[in-house]
């Protein structure tokens, strides 16, 4: 190098190191405050469910003993004693806690199981169902959206507009009856109820196949509620990036429409549609819930809705204490892919 000329590409390489780490300095940092934040959160959330539900009246005993058909108060006054429940409430919320810490999520009354290993033996029906009902709604419904906003006032733009409110207009549980009425008696092409078969295929494709053939109606029914949120929200956004001075900059350069749609325009149209994802993983929960109720799926919303109607407090608060640690990590996720995508949220310039 001849002297006094400055090595352009070593100052470059340098930026670069330095800019990558000042991301992973800022990433970091983010994930361990998200994490605290999330940590009080889901204390707090545990003591609010605690106190609500001790709120509501009656209790499992009550139960136990309707169901037995009426008992000496002297009894249920011994069952209240063995499960605790005659000690003041600050008591069984300390004990609760400090359960909790240990990862023990209680017993439960009614099954004389831990709470743990019901949510284990209920949980894979829920995660197929929500998680193929998000991705079909976010799949489907941001290729129509896209479609939508390239053609604003063409038929396909109008069909989703009405599509989304009927969406948002129709109640899930009304929609997944019709779906069954419709798909299996009327035309029995799908099965009524259950996960599976019986008695269960042998073979693992077949096992596989037939759970796929069960989740179908069920998958369709809670897609269609979301689906129309992402695919108006994908139009909406669509239609001011396609605005933007960058989309007629690309155009001008004789890029194709697909890469100007899909390379420039749908990488910031897809900002709202990954928040939207991960804050309706709640919603989507709730949504299971009924979906599951209609269509008789072993999945966390009967053992909920029994849970309730027997008063089975722990049971209870051990799925809404698993709701809740999901929709807080997905929101942590979710504000994590925000910030990849969109360089100016990590404060880099």
């Amino acid at each position: 190098m001849l002297p006094g000329v400055k090595d352009v590409s070593s100052g470059r390489d340098a930026q670069k190191t330095d800019t990558f780490c000042k991301v992973h300095i800022l990433m970091s940092t983010a994930i361990v405050q998200r994490i605290i934040y999330g940590i009080i959160l889901i204390f707090a959330v545990i003591v609010l469910d605690f106190l609500l539900i001790q709120a509501a009246p009656g209790d499992v005993v009550d139960t136990i003993v309707t169901e037995a058909g009426g008992g000496d108060p002297a009894i249920a006054a011994q069952i209240r004693a063995a499960y605790g429940l005659d000690k003041p409430i600050y008591v069984q919320l300390i004990k609760y806690l400090g359960k909790m810490l240990t990862g023990d999520l209680g017993f439960s009354y009614y099954y004389d199981q831990s709470v743990f290993s019901l949510l284990i033996d209920h949980l894979p029906s829920t995660l197929m169902l929500t998680l193929s009902a998000l991705v079909l709604a976010v799949f489907i419904g941001t290729l129509l959206g896209v479609a939508a906003a390239v053609h604003p006032h063409g038929v396909l733009s109008h069909i989703v507009t009405v599509f989304s409110l009927l969406g948002y207009a129709t109640p899930v549980f009304w929609l997944g009856m019709m779906v069954l009425l419709l798909f299996s008696y009327y035309l029995p092409i799908f099965p009524a109820f259950g996960i599976r078969s019986i008695p269960f295929p042998e073979t693992t494709l077949a096992r596989a196949l037939d759970v796929l053939h069960h989740l179908v109606l069920p998958t369709f029914t809670l897609s269609i509620l979301f689906l129309a949120s992402y695919s108006r929200l994908s139009r909406a956004s669509m239609l001011d990036v396609l605005g933007s001075d960058y989309i007629r900059t690309a155009r001008s350069k004789g890029l194709t429409e697909m890469v100007v749609i899909f390379k420039h325009a749908l990488k910031n149209a897809a900002l709202p549609i990954v928040t939207m994802a991960g804050l309706q993983l709640g919603y989507i929960f709730s949504g299971a819930v009924l979906v599951e109720t209609v269509f008789t799926l072993p999945g966390i919303g009967p053992l909920l809705y029994e849970s309730i109607m027997r008063r089975d407090y722990p049971v209870m608060l051990g799925v809404l204490f698993g709701a809740t640690v999901t929709v807080i990590i997905a929101n942590i996720l979710t504000d994590l892919v925000y910030r990849l995508l969109d360089p100016r949220i990590r404060g880099i310039s």
